[in-house]
Order: C-alpha cells, then structure tokens, then sequence
C-alpha cells in the first residue's frame, strides 16, 4: 500500500472516510479483496492477499477493525532477510490496540521501515516503525505515503487537498464515489525541483510522484474506498487495474457494525 487519505469527522453523513492505493510490481501474484478464510469464521478478514508473501496490504475484520501498511522509502537500509511486513496487518486486525502497540515496540527491528494504521475505524492510530512513535488520526483529513504521516510530499499534498475539496461539493447527505475514485486515479506527476529526496534515482522519484501510478513494470494495483456512517453501515469499495491502469475488476462489500 503506498498513499492512503483520511477525511475523520469531515462529512455529515460518513464520519470516517479512506481512500486508499496499492503499488506494487505487475508480476508479484495477488488475490483481490475477499473474505478469508471465509466470511462466516469469527476470525474472518477482509482484505486482498499477497501470494507471495501471504500477507496483505490493507483489510477489515468482522468488529470493524481496520488496519493498513505502508512502506517507509529507505532504499539504503533495505535487509531482504526480515521479515515481510504485510504481516503486521494481519496480525493489528487479530489484536486490540493495546496488544499489537506492545508488540510492534518489542519487534520494530525484525522489519523493513513502515507505516501502519491499525485500530477501530472510528479511533484509528498510526505506528511510524523510524520514529517509533504512535499517532492518533485526529478529526481532519490525514495523508499517508511512503514517508511520515502528514508528511508534505507533492501528491500528499494534492492529495488532501482534492479530497478536501471534494467533500466540499457533496450534499448533507451525499456521497459520490465515482469523484473519490477519480481523485486516486490522477496521474499527474511533480515538477522535478519538488520531488522528495528518498535515496532512489531521479526517474524513479518522478514515476512515483503521482497518485496514481501507471508503468509497465510498476503501478497501481488497487484502489480502496472505505466509508462508515453513523448507524454503523460499512462500504468498501475495491477497483484493480492492469499494467496500462485500465480498471479490470470492481466489486462492493456492504457491512454493518453496531456502533
């Protein structure tokens, strides 16, 4: 996962908002977002599944705990023996707070650098694996890529700024999705003299300077869309993209919690 927003407390309606990007190499084998093992086992998640590693990027359980991972952009103290970091989802959504904050301090080491955001969707905290601090998501709107939360890379800032400004087009009630979806499909990269200094080669910044990402190699695998009312009533919203960022599938999971 590598550019997630957050709108908390923003809309009338839907006090929890996420719009959410997956990038990753075209080649790595992936399972879209589903119920695993199944949506009838207590301890069921929902979340797409990464086949080589066997872990996941971004995911819900069944008591609307919410957690998702970023990696930190430190190309130089990369250690290809640790271990894979989308399992720190899995186990944030299989925890409480308290008991995944505890463990992440005792095993911070065994993993590349990360973000990751773990919590109930309406009390959401984000763990920084560089600084080792907790952050709680504050009413506001947040932004998460591949650097510190709230960090002001370019299409951070675009980023909120957009889902800013699109909250402000809706109605009391309203919400349009498709304008969510267009908001994480923008391609538009940073000018040179703005990109972030993150130890990889300039063309590499440039291609992953935007939003959306599209190369033949590289790009946006997925795009999420997590919604939570009032009442309780969950959508997720879940779009994957092929190597020239054409959508290939789309799906919906309606889910309610009582809040």
């Amino acid at each position: 996962m590598c550019i997630l927003f957050f709108a908390i407390e923003q809309h009338p309606k839907y006090p929890v908002i996420i719009c959410a990007n997956r990038d990753e190499f075209h080649q790595r084998p992936t399972q879209a977002m589903h119920w695993w093992p199944n949506k009838n086992d207590p301890l069921a998640i929902l979340a797409g599944k990464d086949l080589q590693a066997g872990g996941t990027w971004l995911g819900l359980n069944n008591q609307a705990r919410f957690s998702a991972l970023t990696n930190f952009r430190q190309p130089q103290l990369i250690d290809k023996n640790k271990k894979s970091r989308g399992d720190l989802v899995l186990q944030a959504l299989a925890q409480s707070d308290n008991e995944i904050a505890i463990q992440l301090e005792k095993s911070v080491a065994n993993y590349n650098g990360f973000n990751l955001v773990f919590g109930q969707l309406n009390n959401l905290t984000c763990f920084d694996s560089v600084s080792k601090k907790l952050q709680p998501l504050t009413t506001g709107f947040h932004s998460l890529c591949n650097g510190a939360l709230d960090d002001i890379w370019p299409k951070m800032t675009l980023g909120q700024t957009k889902l800013a400004d699109t909250i402000k087009t809706f109605t009391n009630q309203s919400l349009n999705i498709d304008q969510l979806f267009e908001l994480m499909q923008d391609n538009q990269q940073a000018k040179t003299q703005h990109l972030p200094k993150t130890g990889i080669p300039l063309d590499w910044e440039q291609l992953l300077s935007s939003i959306f990402i599209v190369s033949p190699q590289y790009g946006t695998r997925t795009t999420n869309i997590i919604t939570q009312d009032h009442d309780g009533n969950v959508c997720v919203y879940d779009r994957s993209y092929d190597e020239q960022g054409d959508c290939i599938a789309a799906q919906k999971f309606s889910l309610y919690f009582s809040l």
